[in-house]
C-alpha cells in the first residue's frame, strides 16, 4: 500500500506515517526500522533509518528556519499551537488507535495519553504570550536593570515509546511557544505517532524546518553528531538514568544546556488512618495507568500495620480481575508489554523475589501466545535486599510492603536513587503533607492517584533528573536570560 491510495485524513493506518524523515518540511524517503504491533509481533510499517548525514540535515534545517521562527510574534506562535491542540483533538480518536497499535496499551489508556498530550500544545499557546521579564533599579541607583528571555536556539529532542504523543508534545510546545527551532528523535519502537504529530503540525502551519523528526537504529551516533554542531544549544531527553548520564557527558563536551526526565522508582505510602477504598482507588491508578509501563508508576507500596492486610488483598483483588489483551480490543484494560525483553526482566525480577521469600498473591507468569502479555501481579512480603525492590518494574507489578511508624515509611521510601514521583495516603492532611514534604521527591500526590498536568512541573531531584516540563516554568527550560544594565 502507498501513500497514493490512503486517505489522508486515515490517521489509524500505520502506513500513512511511514513516508520517510521529516526534515525541512519534507518527507525524505527511506526504510529500515520495523515497526511491530507488541500484541500480535506482526509488523505495522517501516519507517526510515537516519544517518548521521540526515541527522546534520536536519539541523541544517531547524538552523535555517531559526531566525524566521524566532522573530514570529509569540501572538503567531501561539495561534499555531492552538490549531495543533484543536487538530489533535480532532483527531484523538484516530491517533488514540496508532497508540493502540504500536504502543500496544488500551484504548482507555491511549485515548487518555491524546488528551493529555493536546494540552501541553493549549498550555503553551497560552504561555507563548505570557514569557517574563524583570526591571529594576540598581541598588546603587546609578542604572536600570532589565532582563528579558531569548530563545536559546536549536533543540534536540529525545521521547521514549511509552508515551509516543505525551512525551514528544509535552517538549515542543514550550520550545516552540520560546522561539525555538527542533528536531525530535523518537523511540524506534514508537515512531509512527512522531511522524503523525508531525503531519498534523504541518496543517497547523508550523513552518518547513521548525519541527523535524527522525528515526534511527544509530541514537548514539545520532544524537553525539547533533550536540557536536555548535548550533544545538539545548538537548531534552525522557528516558532511562543510565542513558542519562552518557548524554550529559557527551552535551558537556560542548556545553549544551539538558533538560533530563529519568528513571523513577516511586513509593506509594498508606497510613493507617488513610481510607482503605479511596487508597485502592489511587494505588490501581498510580500502578496501572499504562499498564505500568511509566516513569511515575507507583512501584513499592508501603502500608502501615493496622491496614497492611486488608491492602493486601483488595489490590488482589483488583489487580486479578483486570482484563489483559490486545490493547485495540474493546474491554481491555491491561494491554501487552512493549517488547519480550521488556517480559523477561520483569519475569526475572519476580521470580528472584519470590525465591527469596515474598509471597506472590495472583500473577506471576508471562502468558502464552505470540504477544508481549504479563499479567497484574501482586507480591507482599518483598524482602528489603530483593532486586525489585531497588529497581523501576516499568511493568504491571505491585509489591507490598508493612510498616509500623511513620519515620519507618520515610525512611524506606527515601532509600533510593531516584526521586521523581511519590503518593501519599492519608485522612489527616497535615500529616500527609508532613510526610510528603519529608520524601525526597520532585513531586508528591496526596490523596491522587495521577499527579501528571500540563500545568504542573514535572520533574525529579537525585538521579530521577534535571529541570522541569509543564507548567509555567517549562518554557523557560528553552530560554535564557539576558541582563541589560541600562542608564538613562
Amino acid at each position: 500500500m502507498t501513500l497514493a491510495t490512503i486517505h489522508e485524513s486515515d490517521y489509524t493506518n500505520p502506513v500513512l506515517h511511514a513516508q520517510g524523515l521529516y526534515i525541512g518540511g519534507e518527507w525524505l524517503p527511506g526504510s529500515g526500522i520495523e515497526v511491530i504491533n507488541p500484541a500480535t509481533n506482526a509488523v505495522l510499517a517501516e519507517v526510515a533509518d537516519a544517518t548521521t548525514a540526515d541527522a546534520l540535515h536536519a539541523v541544517d534545517a531547524a538552523a535555517a528556519a531559526a531566525a524566521n521562527w524566532r522573530a514570529t510574534p509569540p501572538r503567531q506562535r501561539a495561534e499555531i499551537l492552538r490549531r495543533w491542540f484543536q487538530l489533535m483533538t480532532e483527531r484523538a480518536e484516530a491517533l488514540a488507535q496508532l497508540i493502540s497499535l504500536e504502543n500496544g496499551k488500551a484504548l482507555p489508556d491511549a485515548r487518555g495519553e491524546v488528551a493529555y498530550a493536546a494540552e501541553f500544545f493549549r498550555w503553551y499557546a497560552e504561555e507563548a504570550v505570557r514569557i517574563p521579564g524583570e526591571f529594576r533599579h540598581a541598588p546603587g541607583g546609578a542604572y536600570n536593570i532589565l532582563v528579558d528571555h531569548e530563545p536559546m536556539g536549536i533543540a534536540v529532542l529525545i521521547t521514549p515509546w511509552n508515551f509516543p504523543a505525551a512525551m514528544a508534545t509535552r517538549k515542543i510546545g514550550p520550545a516552540l511557544a520560546a522561539g525555538c527551532t527542533v528536531i525530535l528523535k523518537p523511540a524506534s519502537e514508537t515512531p509512527l505517532t512522531a511522524y503523525a504529530m508531525a503531519r498534523l503540525g504541518a496543517e497547523a502551519g508550523v513552518p518547513p524546518g521548525v519541527v523535524n523528526v527522525l528515526t534511527t537504529t544509530q541514537p548514539a551516533a545520532i544524537t553525539n553528531v547533533m550536540l557536536t554542531d555548535p548550533r544545538v544549544r539545548k538537548l531534552s531527553f525522557t528516558g532511562s538514568t543510565g542513558v542519562g548520564r552518557i548524554l550529559l557527558a557527551e552535551a558537556a563536551k560542548s556545553v549544551v544546556s539538558c533538560s533530563m526526565e529519568l528513571g523513577g522508582n516511586a513509593p506509594f505510602l498508606v497510613l493507617d488512618d488513610a481510607d482503605l477504598e479511596a487508597a485502592l482507588d489511587g494505588a490501581m491508578i498510580a500502578k496501572m495507568r499504562n499498564a505500568g509501563e511509566a516513569c511515575t508508576a507507583a512501584n513499592r507500596f508501603y502500608v502501615q500495620s493496622g491496614l497492611h492486610d486488608a491492602f493486601v488483598a483488595g489490590l488482589t483483588q483488583r489487580m486479578a480481575a483486570l482484563q489483559v489483551g490486545p490493547g485495540t480490543e474493546a474491554g481491555v484494560q491491561v494491554g501487552p508489554m512493549i517488547t519480550s525483553t521488556s517480559v523477561a526482566k520483569i519475569e526475572r525480577l519476580v521470580a528472584d523475589a519470590v525465591k527469596q521469600g515474598a509471597r506472590l498473591h495472583t500473577g506471576g507468569k508471562p502468558l502464552p501466545g505470540n504477544g508481549h502479555f504479563y499479567p497484574p501481579t501482586v507480591l507482599d512480603n518483598v524482602p528489603l535486599h530483593a532486586e525489585i525492590a531497588h529497581t523501576e518494574i516499568f511493568g504491571p507489578v505491585a509489591c507490598v510492603y508493612r510498616f509500623d511508624t511513620e519515620e519507618e515509611a520515610i525512611r524506606l521510601a527515601n532509600t533510593t536513587e531516584y526521586g521523581l514521583a511519590a503518593y501519599v495516603y492519608s485522612t489527616d492532611l497535615s500529616r500527609a503533607m508532613r510526610v510528603g514534604k519529608a520524601l525526597e521527591s520532585g513531586m508528591v500526590a496526596i490523596n491522587r492517584g495521577l499527579m501528571s498536568d500540563p500545568a504542573a512541573p514535572f520533574g525529579g531531584v537525585k538521579q530521577s533528573g534535571l529541570g522541569r516540563e509543564g507548567g509555567v516554568t517549562g518554557i523557560l527550560e528553552f530560554m535564557e536570560p539576558k541582563y541589560f544594565a541600562v542608564e538613562w
